[in-house]
């Protein structure tokens, strides 16, 4: 069988096609799925797709008359799937559940890191010969209070990174982790952790209960010098609040490795046309913010795991079979 894959990054594509060996032929495709690429798709019973695709109802409908049955997704997060119109429609679905939690968490304490200790700035200055230190002093991370948002699998070894640190840890999730209490993490409410934290990182699947988390009002109860980490999902922050929250010289520090309106715009070359998302730019402006790409997963390690586990799923949806991953369970009909 022949799959179509979308939204393969060039480092991923020879482990893709390594994971299919004999079994599978791959076909990749560097484009997103949306409502212009689907047509793409017409004659592929399986499709893969990326943690940007737009898979809502008219997308998927186009799937459907294509002939496609299945989409196994390569990400964790599915909240870009319309899962009832697929389930209506007859479709299977199946997304990757879990890879490398330190592929993540080990980015995100990158990225506190950076803006912190002004990396970035330092690096830019050092290639112009200027040696000064002027406006690049940080903080210790030793004896901050972190806040962990979330405290999954992720979280856990985000958590088990600031222990080594030395660090005071407060959480907040709606289950307990045995591991992080065992570690020292205090589990309280998200007021006393935004109000207390020096330094707070969000490891949370983007959900309606979820959406916006960080808004104006969890921005204004946070420290005036707080560093702030997201490498869960860009809807969990409202970027515009972020935006004002900057402006008014508050927060010491602000690393996204994901932002909301990232599809479009996260894995293409913008720098010749440039970018029209004002909110974006005018986030970049500011130098104690640093944005990468959504790009904390991707590890050998992590990618090597998400593609194994995505080619499992495919072929337990030939077999008939179900597994941990499956979203969409195959109709009885289509079997």
């Amino acid at each position: 069988m022949e799959i179509l894959a979308y939204e393969v990054q060039h480092d991923e594509q020879p482990l893709l096609e390594r994971a299919v060996r004999d079994r599978h032929a791959v076909r990749c495709l560097e484009v997103f799925l949306d409502e212009d690429t689907a047509p793409l798709a017409a004659g592929y019973r399986v499709v893969s797709t990326g943690v940007n695709a737009r898979l809502d109802a008219p997308v998927l409908r186009r799937l459907a008359e294509g002939g496609t049955r299945m989409i196994a997704q390569r990400s964790t997060g599915f909240n870009n799937i319309d899962l009832p119109v697929a389930e209506e429609l007859g479709f299977t679905v199946s997304r990757v559940a879990h890879y490398s939690p330190y592929a993540v968490a080990e980015f995100a304490w990158a990225l506190a890191l950076a803006v912190d200790r002004r990396v970035v700035r330092a690096a830019h200055r050092a290639r112009e010969f200027d040696f000064r230190l002027t406006g690049l002093m940080g903080r210790d991370i030793h004896g901050m209070t972190v806040g962990i948002i979330g405290t999954g699998k992720i979280g856990e070894v985000f958590t088990r990174i600031a222990h080594g640190f030395g660090c005071r840890l407060l959480g907040r999730d709606i289950t307990e982790n045995p591991t992080c209490l065992t570690l020292g993490l205090q589990y309280t409410d998200l007021d006393q952790l935004l109000a207390e934290s020096d330094l707070i990182s969000l490891h949370l699947p983007l959900l309606p209960e979820t959406h916006h988390l960080i808004d104006a009002r969890a921005l204004d109860l946070m420290k005036d010098d707080a560093i702030l980490i997201n490498t869960g999902r860009g809807g969990l922050i409202d970027a515009h609040a972020l935006v004002e929250t900057l402006r008014a010289g508050r927060l010491d520090g602000v690393g996204l490795d994901v932002y909301e309106e990232e599809a479009g715009l996260f894995y293409l070359d913008k720098s010749i046309g440039g970018i029209t998302d004002d909110t974006l730019a005018r986030l970049m402006t500011f130098p104690q913010v640093l944005v990468s790409s959504h790009q904390a997963y991707f590890t050998r390690t992590a990618v090597g795991e998400i593609v194994d586990t995505t080619i499992r799923n495919i072929d337990d949806y030939l077999a008939g079979r179900t597994n941990e991953n499956t979203l969409v369970p195959r109709t009885a009909q289509l079997m």
